[in-house]
Parts: C-alpha cells; structure tokens; sequence
C-alpha cells in the first residue's frame, strides 16, 4: 500500500499553516520564529523548495522538505501573443494539464486562472468541456498557478499580476472544497484584495449562496450567455439543474450581501444568441442585480462551426443596453493568435497526443 502524500504546503490556509509549522520545529526542538520564516518565503518570496529558504539551517531544509510538499505546477508550454497575452500550459504533479493566461491592460494585469483540470459543464461554446474532465485540483495547485505566474512576470520586469479571475478551465463553483481556501490563501496570505479577485460560474446556486455569506467583497461573474431559459438551456446544460429564476434569486441574495460586484459575461454567437429582441429582457436581468454587463465576442472552438457575431451587431447590443441604464462593455479579443481562449491550448495538445472529444 502507497505512503499517503505529505501535506501541501501550498494548500494549507495561513492558520493552518502556521500551526503545521510550529508543530514541525517545536517536534525537532527548533525555535518557534521558524514558521514565520518559512510563511515569508511561501507567501513573499514565492520560494519552490525548502532549498530556497537560505536563512534556514541546512538541516531544517532538509527536514522540511521531508515533512511536507509544495505542489506548485511546472510549465509544459508558453505562447505568447502579439498583443502581450501570455498562456501557460502547466503540468500537474500527475499529468493532467491545465492552463492560465496573463492579460494586460494600461492599469493592470489579470491573471485567468483554472479550479479543475477540464470541465463536466459541458457548455456548447466552450473548448474546455471538449477535452473532458479529468479532476478537481486542489487548493495548492489552484494558489500554485497563480504563484508561478507571478513569478514569471516578476521576473521579466512587467510589474506584477493585480487582478485574479476564476475563469480559466473548470466550474469554480463545482470545486467548492479547494475554491474556499485557495480565496482565503490568495487573499490573506498573499494579499490579493478582495474586490480584485472574481470568481466565475454558469450559476451554481449553493455556490452563490456559499459565497454571499463569506464576508470578504469577492466579486462575482455568471455566465449567463443567453436571458431566455429555453436558449440558455441549449448553451449551458446546467440550466436544467438550476434554472436561470434560481440563479437569479441566489444572485440577488449575493447583491444583499452588499459591496459585492456582478458581471453578467453574455459571449455572442453569430444566429445563436444575438437576436436584438434578447436586449431587453437582457437587460431587465441586469438591472435586477445591478450587474454590469461583459459582451464577448465568441472563439472558434475545434468542434463548432459557429462563428463571433458581426462587430456592428456586438455595438447594437451595448447600445441597447446602455439606452435601457444598463453599463456594459466589449470585451476585446486577445490572444487569438495563441489560442488563448479557456481550454484552446490544453484541447490543442490532447488533439496532438490523440485524446479529447472525437465528432
């Protein structure tokens, strides 16, 4: 029988951290200012191994490293865009693949991060579901994405990544048991403002529910992608489980909660869900919460033959909704040349090594 896995550093919540810590020295009769030292090469000095934690004894390296893991991901692939998008493809401990991408902007970076290694949802337009789903990734390797790119931006001198999103592969929601503590790790530990941080879903409505009560402002982004139940249902099969009236109950319990910003995310598919008669009741939903409203332009996706719709049609629907006093905006396609959409890069490669959906 397998020895269990040493305890991950990464995934333990700074409490649970500290605690672990002093455990592990006061057991070899070390100081208790040890822990300290160890969470400020975790959580500022990015450190990979306990190699790296110089101010420790050599002895003390040695039997961390034999006490404890940090299950940081390790880059598989790098594509970079023309427009400054980064993808990265990491590769778990185990194997399984998973991505995130740096978006840069005049007044910030955001990183896109993963919370699974592919996607049960399955929702027609995304290439995520398209390579199934392998697992939940835990906590670690949630923090350790960000972790990682940190340090690749750092490291190039472009400053430092100063927006998290929930919006890389997997339904964050879904992965309850290691979101939690990863928002607490990021956000304590790590230091990411709340309000920096936002979480996506396709509406999972104990998740909603769950997040309301969490008294930190973490924002919230659904993907709504059609306001007609009958259409969403045909987009994102989830509909079927919890319909978009309990989705937007959940959602107006999380805007009671107070402070807590909604993005509505609607990607327009040319003939599928762009019809200007959607505006209004669009429209209606948004104002409901107060949600702010993401127009995106769809990404072709291998087993689709859908298209974006037309740019003149994507300003019609910002400007009907802006007439009817709700804010909206077009979310401007990056990275189309790296495939950076969620799940292109991993489905890429599972095409390459013959696995992922056939038809």
């Amino acid at each position: 029988m397998a020895d269990p896995p040493l305890p991950d550093l990464l995934s333990l919540e700074p409490d649970e951290l500290h605690q672990a810590l002093l455990r592990h020295f006061e057991g070899r009769g070390q100081p208790g200012y040890r822990a300290g030292q160890v969470q400020r090469w975790i959580y500022e000095g990015l450190a990979r191994t306990p190699e790296e934690m110089t101010d420790l004894p050599a002895p003390e390296r040695a039997a961390l490293g034999e006490a404890f893991r940090l299950d940081e991901p390790a880059e598989e692939r790098l594509s970079e865009s023309r427009d400054g998008t980064v993808k990265h493809l990491w590769r778990l401990s185990d194997g399984h693949l998973v991505e995130s991408v740096l978006i840069p902007t005049e007044r910030r970076l955001t990183l896109c991060i993963s919370s699974q290694a592919g996607c049960a949802m399955g929702c027609t337009f995304c290439a995520t579901g398209w390579g199934g789903f392998d697992r939940q990734l835990t906590p670690g390797e949630i923090v350790g994405q960000y972790r990682a790119s940190r340090r690749w931006v750092e490291g190039r001198d472009l400053g430092t990544v100063t927006n998290l999103v929930f919006m890389g592969m997997g339904e964050p929601l879904a992965n309850r048991g290691a979101l939690h503590p990863a928002l607490t790790i990021l956000n304590q530990g790590y230091r990411v403002g709340a309000r920096r941080i936002t979480v996506s879903t396709v509406g999972v409505v104990p998740g909603i529910l769950e997040l309301a009560e969490r008294p930190e402002q973490f924002r919230l982004a659904l993907s709504l992608h059609a306001p007609d139940p009958e259409l969403r249902r045909g987009l994102i099969p989830l509909e079927k489980r919890y319909p978009l009236p309990q989705v937007m109950s959940a959602l107006r319990r999380f805007d009671e909660a107070g402070g807590k910003r909604i993005t509505f995310e609607y990607t327009l598919i040319r003939g599928v869900n762009d019809a200007m008669e959607l505006v209004p009741p669009l429209a209606d939903l948004a104002r409901e919460v107060g949600a702010f409203v993401n127009l995106i332009p769809f990404n072709p996706i291998p087993y689709q033959d859908w298209r974006p719709s037309p740019a003149e049609r994507i300003r019609a629907f910002a400007a009907g909704l802006e007439a009817r006093g709700v804010e909206a905006a077009v979310r401007e396609t990056r990275g189309r040349d790296i495939e950076a959409a969620c799940g292109q890069l991993r489905a890429q490669v599972l095409v390459q090594m013959g696995k992922g959906r056939s038809g």
